[in-house]
């Protein structure tokens, strides 16, 4: 290949502009507190991105409202980087009245949106710093029996700006069996509301059999049951493991028997973000900005139209004076620009006089 010519180097060529470039991704997380939001996310990216954070009790949660907090961090792996945006939402659903408390977290996805479409439509296009919100993990409770109203609420006002990707926590507090059961519940609910949540693209008829195995083992996984821990668990002399330590057993994070975090995993790491990325830019980035533009085009029309209202109100004002009035309105013009004419003809005179002062005094 050293010798080839030919545009079949070109995915190469893609390829190390791209590495090194790096990469954005921007995950926002939302649920009530306690459901493990901060330890799965610090599980899937093996980071610490809430070394600072606080526990509040139990009455500071209920007087605190909803917040919008970034955490950024750059990950590499093998010479690629990813600069991680986690957007989190303490104090969702924690009030004792929910309703529209999910309004902050849609505004703060159009502000994305704004921002991205102003760089874009600005004069420095080159340096883009792409902020959108490419995927969402909302977290259902496992100790509830579907979805709840707060839960149907928030997905379908966020459904049409970002991608959903619904997520049951602690699901060591269910059987496999209710698990299941659960799961066909809430797929049930999301169909009956008519929420759009991420859907899996479908594979290329040229992918190997093991790809489309594992495709289909995603999507038949959605809500993903998971578990969230960040301890380390000697499991035996030689194993260790992560998870959680219960006199029965050891409930294990990364095993496929017990949850489907490595499942969701491998769906935002190394399979489907680049398509998340795709399907905020195509779909819902290209939906916000024709709307946009729909907006100012509608806008500007209307401008318009007034406008020639006013001009139209004008002239009909005007032809409907008296001729007299309107004669004695043009006398007034022509005098007043007489007026202006002496005026300036004055000027001139002093200023002619003044230089030839000056000529005769030199």
């Amino acid at each position: 290949m050293d010798n080839y010519v030919g545009f079949a180097t070109l995915p190469n060529q893609v390829h190390r502009k791209s590495v090194k470039k790096g990469f954005d991704f921007t995950l926002m997380v939302a649920g009530e507190s306690g459901l493990g939001k901060s330890t799965l996310v610090d599980s899937l990216f093996l980071t610490d991105l809430y070394k600072t954070r606080t526990l509040l009790s139990a009455q500071e949660r209920f007087m605190k409202t909803l917040e919008i907090q970034k955490h950024e961090v750059d990950i590499e792996e093998r010479g690629v980087k990813v600069k991680l945006t986690v957007v989190d939402t303490p104090g969702f659903g924690d009030a004792v009245d929910n309703s529209e408390c999910w309004k902050p977290i849609a505004e703060y996805i159009d502000q994305q949106f704004e921002q991205y479409f102003r760089d874009e439509s600005g004069l420095n296009r080159k340096n883009i710093q792409d902020s959108r919100v490419h995927c969402l993990l909302y977290f259902i409770s496992s100790l509830g029996h579907g979805l709840r109203p707060l839960d149907v609420e928030f997905m379908k006002g966020v459904h049409e700006k970002v991608n959903i990707v619904p997520v049951i926590a602690k699901a060591d507090t269910l059987t496999p069996f209710e698990v299941q059961r659960l799961k066909q519940k809430i797929r049930k609910e999301i169909e009956e509301h008519q929420i759009n949540i991420y859907q899996f693209p479908d594979c290329d008829s040229d992918e190997d059999e093991e790809f489309k195995q594992q495709d289909l083992a995603l999507k038949q996984s959605i809500p993903f049951a998971v578990i969230s821990s960040n301890t380390v668990i000697m499991e035996t002399k030689e194993k260790a493991v992560r998870g959680r330590q219960y006199p029965w057993g050891i409930a294990e994070v990364e095993n496929a028997l017990h949850c489907d975090f490595a499942k969701l995993r491998n769906m935002l790491i190394q399979t489907h973000m680049q398509d998340l990325k795709d399907v905020t830019q195509e779909v819902h980035y290209e939906n916000y900005r024709a709307h946009c533009i729909q907006s100012m085009t509608r806008v500007g029309a209307k401008d318009r139209s007034s406008r020639s209202k006013l001009s139209r109100q004008s002239v009909t004002e005007l032809s409907l004076l008296p001729l007299a009035d309107t004669e004695k309105l043009i006398r007034e013009k022509d005098e007043e620009l007489r007026r202006m004419q002496e005026m300036l003809q004055k000027m001139q005179k002093q200023i002619q006089q003044s230089q030839g002062e000056q000529s005769d005094t030199l």
